[in-house]
């Protein structure tokens, strides 16, 4: 199973909807995971609730259990096939210090947290992003 690894700030909101998202679009042979670069100890809860009202105001169940955020860390970065942190400006600096020469192995979209971006419009950008990544995963060809 390959995998796609979302990466945001504090795995509680853009990465754990994509990565959600993702693994409820069911592409054969992918799986999603997802882990942050700075956690918060001031999120209430596993999640940001909102992303479970959005995943199923966009017709997915939400999982039937929710694990707290993860810290992102080197061997994750390994296991990855495909990498994605969720807003460039934001987490290019955050690799740099935490994983030196992985910031430009990885791509970046660009989807700023709250209260830089509306939550309805970083929702938009993610749903978009992962319906080219699934377009393009389910072409996709291992080099070799």
């Amino acid at each position: 199973m390959r995998t796609v690894l979302f990466i945001c700030t504090g795995n509680y909101y853009r990465s754990r909807y994509a990565e959600l998202l993702f693994n409820a679009m069911r592409v054969p042979g992918w799986q999603a995971d997802s882990r942050g670069l700075r956690l918060s100890a001031s999120n209430q809860g596993p999640i940001w609730p909102n992303v479970l009202v959005q995943l199923q105001q966009r017709g997915f169940p939400p999982p039937s259990e929710i694990r707290l955020p993860i810290a992102l860390t080197e061997p994750d970065l390994r296991r990855a096939t495909v990498a994605i942190a969720l807003d460039e400006r934001e987490h290019r600096p955050l690799m740099q210090q935490r994983f030196p020469g992985w910031e430009d192995r990885i791509r970046y979209w660009q989807t700023p947290d709250v209260p830089f971006l509306p939550a309805a419009e970083a929702f938009r950008r993610i749903e978009a992003g992962v319906a080219e990544l699934v377009a393009e995963l389910s072409r996709w060809q291992p080099a070799g």
